[in-house]
């Protein structure tokens, strides 16, 4: 299996999650685009700040697979969720499977780089002549990206460089990254699927 097929196979669980047909073939054109270091690396470079399973080589793609899976559960709970509609519930699910698509940076540094989340929103600027998402779903796909870092938005230096989640949609997208980077969290996986 070539590299692009190999990024493209890694969500192919999460695609079935996500019910516009349209926006799947989007999302695998930039997952074949993602660093190869985003399948390789910890989601954690210090290994404080996630659970175990998340450590380790592909320690990120399984935290962005328990992130894209606990929106999915959510979804099933329409008094948690009976706020989306069908659209929104898929562009999260895209969102969140890119949120940390660029965590190292566009060439890979040895810690995360604190505006991620605007380089992932870059990433899909810069690739949307490929795809056939319209303005509108680029731009709600980048802007709950921007934000899925809540209310840590300060670089090392104290400067605000991230935007905090004010809308119900970048709140929902924080609060699955969020809960899928609790160290308490224990989410079993074989083979980087998560195992029910």
């Amino acid at each position: 299996m070539n590299t692009m097929d190999y990024k493209i196979s890694a969500f192919e669980t999460e695609y079935k999650y996500i019910e516009n047909a349209r926006y799947i073939e989007n999302l695998k054109i930039l997952v074949s685009k993602l660093p190869d270091y985003f399948f390789e690396v910890p989601a954690s470079s210090t290994g404080k700040y996630h659970p175990s399973f998340s450590l380790g080589e592909g320690g990120l793609l399984r935290h962005t697979k328990a992130a894209v899976r606990i929106a999915y559960e959510m979804y099933n709970d329409e008094s948690i969720t009976g706020i989306f509609k069908q659209e929104e519930k898929d562009l999260m699910l895209f969102a969140l499977t890119l949120h940390d698509g660029l965590k190292s940076g566009k060439e890979k540094s040895e810690y995360t780089v604190v505006n991620h989340p605007l380089l992932a929103c870059d990433f899909i600027r810069e690739n949307q002549e490929e795809l056939t998402l319209t303005d509108h779903e680029i731009d709600f796909v980048t802007n709950v990206i921007a934000s899925h870092m809540g209310p840590w938005t300060k670089d090392y230096k104290g400067n605000e460089v991230l935007p905090k989640p004010i809308n119900k949609y970048q709140k929902f997208v924080h609060m699955c990254d969020y809960i899928a980077s609790r160290k308490f969290l224990d989410v079993k996986f074989e083979a980087n699927e998560i195992v029910d």
